[in-house]
């Protein structure tokens, strides 16, 4: 590609942000044309020039959405790349389904838009489709952090595939909303959701229950059943906490994916399997092959695309926005108006652990919108005992800096590392005998080494050599361990 030759065309009606990728683009060897809004540009692309568009979601006279549908009409070769400070999985999928070759939300890397600039002229086949959306089934996930518009981008990627997907991430973070929003927006959104708990399902039933059974095939078996398999024909089958998967039926579901059809069990009739799976898990997969609970060609099968959830407490930002939401729904369904917290108890709540992610924030709302006897709620006011986990006790944050701070982020006299890794292990012989216990040890280095990461990166806002110098660290390591447990540089 000759950068000398190839014009970048830019809308947006921020001047600074056109004034920086003008730099950046023409630094980089690119010309470039600016426009304030979607109606000039559309003026300049009609006579056919420009090789690249860079567009802005909202602007004045038009949606950048429309914009970029109409570009892709009149060009649909061209490459456009979507930016937006509204970074929320409606656009996301929006922006993919109208044929966009990358979303990406302010503030963005300026590094990260001239490589993906370079990255689309290269390219021959810019993503398209022709499907419409329902663009109102978002089932409640919400977020502006950086870990969730990730997210938002991943499922908007997804949404002209049916490939299977693994979605990793702590009890209570909405794994399977992710899954219904995967499923909303495939090419099977108009077929059946099915979503199976693994965990809550007899061992001996599981097969049953996913393949069905033939008359006789077993004691009780009194009549012919089908499964889920058959019952969930043409569209998605979710299984949930499939790290509790029995061996007997990890060897069928594996067959299925290889082979694409399955028996019933006491039968001979070979059944296409006309499903698309995606499964979920809270547990260290690799981890559990390793002790032999789970198999390795399993794994890779379904992990085909990995789809990492967050963490609660590594988005705190998102409560304020995720406090809305919960509060108007409860509001509704009581018909009684809603109540709100103080920027005192917002505080409260960013700082809190949240062992029981998401779900343990909207129990605690329920709670409160029902108990709580003032409209306005201050941080006196919150409980987190009566939540749904187990000996809930709070983790502070890991205050680690280059100085001694005497700020907000500093933990309160008495609450230091020693005594959150003694509350972390509490809690999970709390929730289990210690006979039922497995790689304890294990689980608690990776939470806490989870928690010191994240907290140095967000310290450092994302900067991986002053986090690597801070935990004495080779930054191909830290790079490697962010990688391993999930963690996302974007601070």
């Amino acid at each position: 590609m000759s950068r000398n030759h190839k014009t970048i065309l830019v809308a947006d009606d921020d001047a600074s942000i056109r004034f920086v990728l003008e730099t950046a683009l023409r630094q980089a060897g690119f010309a470039v044309e600016s426009f304030t809004n979607g109606k000039d540009l559309l003026t300049h692309i009609t006579h056919g020039q420009g090789d690249l568009v860079i567009t802005d979601i909202v602007m004045p006279g038009g949606s950048g959405l429309d914009l970029l549908k109409t570009l892709k009409t009149l060009r649909p070769e061209m490459p456009v790349i979507v930016i937006t400070a509204q970074s929320t999985l409606r656009n996301a999928v929006g922006a993919f389904e109208r044929g966009a070759f990358e979303y990406l939300s302010k503030p963005f890397d300026i590094i990260q838009i001239v490589e993906l600039v370079g990255r689309a002229l290269d390219s021959n086949a810019p993503h398209s489709s022709k499907r419409g959306v329902d663009m109102d089934r978002f089932g409640g996930i919400i977020g502006s952090s950086r870990a969730m518009q990730e997210l938002f981008r991943t499922i908007g990627r997804l949404a002209n595939s049916e490939m299977t997907v693994l979605i990793h991430g702590e009890s209570g973070t909405g794994k399977e909303l992710v899954a219904r929003a995967i499923h909303a927006h495939s090419p099977r959104r108009h077929g059946p959701f099915t979503a199976i708990n693994m965990a809550a399902i007899p061992r001996n039933l599981v097969e049953s229950e996913l393949f069905g059974h033939e008359k006789g095939a077993f004691t009780g078996a009194i009549s012919r059943r089908t499964g889920h398999f058959e019952r969930t024909r043409e569209g998605t089958l979710f299984l949930d906490e499939i790290g509790d998967m029995p061996m007997e039926a990890q060897t069928r579901l594996l067959r299925v994916l290889q082979n694409g059809t399955f028996t019933r069990i006491g039968g001979t009739e070979t059944i296409i399997a006309n499903v698309r799976i995606i499964a979920a898990t809270h547990q260290d997969l690799p981890l559990a092959i390793i002790s032999g609970r789970f198999r390795e060609d399993l794994f890779y099968r379904l992990n085909v695309i990995p789809l990492n959830v967050p963490s609660l407490r590594s988005r705190p930002e998102d409560i304020p926005l995720l406090c809305d939401y919960f509060f108007a729904q409860v509001s509704k369904k009581i018909n009684s108006p809603p109540k709100w917290f103080t920027p005192e108890a917002i505080t409260v709540l960013q700082a809190y652990g949240w062992p029981g992610n998401v779900r343990e924030l909207e129990n605690l709302i329920q709670r409160l919108m029902i108990l709580a006897p003032h409209d306005t709620i201050g941080p006196d006011q919150l409980d987190f005992a009566g939540s749904d986990t187990d000996a809930v006790v709070p983790i502070p944050p890991l205050a680690v800096t280059t100085e001694p701070s005497n700020d907000a982020r500093t933990p309160p006299p008495g609450h230091s590392l020693e005594d959150g890794v003694i509350a972390l292990v509490e809690r999970h012989f709390a929730m289990a005998n210690a006979s039922e216990i497995d790689n304890l040890h294990e689980i608690v280095l990776r939470k806490v080494e989870a928690a010191l990461f994240e907290r140095v990166l967000r310290e450092t806002r994302g900067n991986r050599v002053k986090a690597a110098k801070i935990l004495g660290l080779n930054r191909n390591t830290l790079r490697k361990k962010c990688s391993d447990l999930g963690l996302d540089w974007g601070y």
